[in-house]
């Protein structure tokens, strides 16, 4: 099994604790000196503040984040969790992505998803109706980009060819985020990855996804995904998830028992990532949970 975590570049209100250089590359290096293999940022360029309210959250651009994370390592790997794929035009996306992972020497996992925030959409002037088509349209003009010469473009009416190519070959892996049976579909079709997340009932409706909570409810999506995986003849690759209730590092009660336990139960349906939630007030807090939960489950 694998672990990641988040930068936590999303607590805006602690000032430069985490949004901030300094802050970003020292929780990437506690991360990797604690044996977690990757690091996270999500994407909300505009949120709306009805949104917020609600527990929404701030987000500094992924990229540039994980740019700096990854200057500040090594061997640890940088993931958009996630990049929401209909805000951008597919190949200004396709070179920002390659950029990373070239300056990463080959470390950045693509994280996509099709967005639910509609008045996010409007703010960046992005349509929201047809994002889901927008987004499988998207993956496939940037896998052109990144792999194929004279590339033919319908809104120029010419051919391109975008350099250099990604530092991993043939692309950055392409992990598809997302409960719906079009996510999953997606993921095993054009993808390498899929990154369903915690989604009780009652948030289905507002987030437009299905509801997602349990090993048992994960298995037999994954059972779809192999039926699928049957009718389009590839494999679905990696999983991520985020284990509910037992991820919760430092908090009373948690129980390193109990979580490898867990960590087991996914493994067996074939979960290959786990995200884990740590929460902290601080860099200095933060940085020694990472510590005390690499040196009590990672090493």
């Amino acid at each position: 099994m694998q672990f990641c975590v988040s930068l936590q570049t999303d607590h805006v209100d602690l000032g430069d604790e985490f949004a901030s250089g300094p802050g970003v590359a020292a929780v990437a290096r506690a991360a990797e000196d604690a044996g977690f293999d990757a690091v996270f940022v999500t994407e909300h360029p505009f949120p709306e503040d009805e949104w917020m309210a609600s527990g929404g959250h701030h987000a500094l651009d992924p990229f540039v984040t994980l740019a700096v994370a990854a200057a500040a390592t090594t061997r640890l790997r940088v993931l958009t969790n996630l990049c929401v794929v209909p805000y951008h035009n597919p190949y200004v996306l396709a070179k920002t992505a390659l950029t990373v992972d070239v300056l990463s020497g080959g470390r950045l996992i693509l994280g996509c998803g099709a967005g639910y925030l509609e008045p996010e959409f409007a703010a960046v002037g992005a349509s929201f109706a047809d994002r889901n088509d927008r987004f499988d349209d998207a993956i496939t003009a940037m896998k052109a980009a990144w792999t194929q010469d004279g590339v033919a473009v319908a809104a120029s009416g010419a051919r391109h060819t975008m350099r250099p190519r990604p530092a991993q070959r043939p692309h950055p892996p392409i992990w598809i985020g997302g409960n719906s049976r079009r996510a999953l579909r997606r993921a095993v079709e054009l993808g390498d990855g899929w990154m369903p997340f915690p989604n009780p009932a009652s948030h289905a409706a507002r987030r437009k996804t299905s509801e997602l909570v349990t090993v048992e409810q994960l298995a037999a999506r994954l059972d779809e995904a192999h039926e699928l995986e049957a009718v389009h003849g590839r494999s679905l690759g990696d999983v991520m998830f985020s284990p509910v209730g037992a991820d919760a590092y430092g908090t009373p009660g948690w129980d390193g028992g109990a979580f490898r336990q867990v960590v087991d139960e996914f493994a067996t349906i074939g979960v290959t990532m786990l995200a884990v939630h740590i929460p902290a007030r601080s860099r200095a807090e933060y940085c020694d949970l990472l510590a005390g939960f690499g040196a009590e489950i990672l090493t």
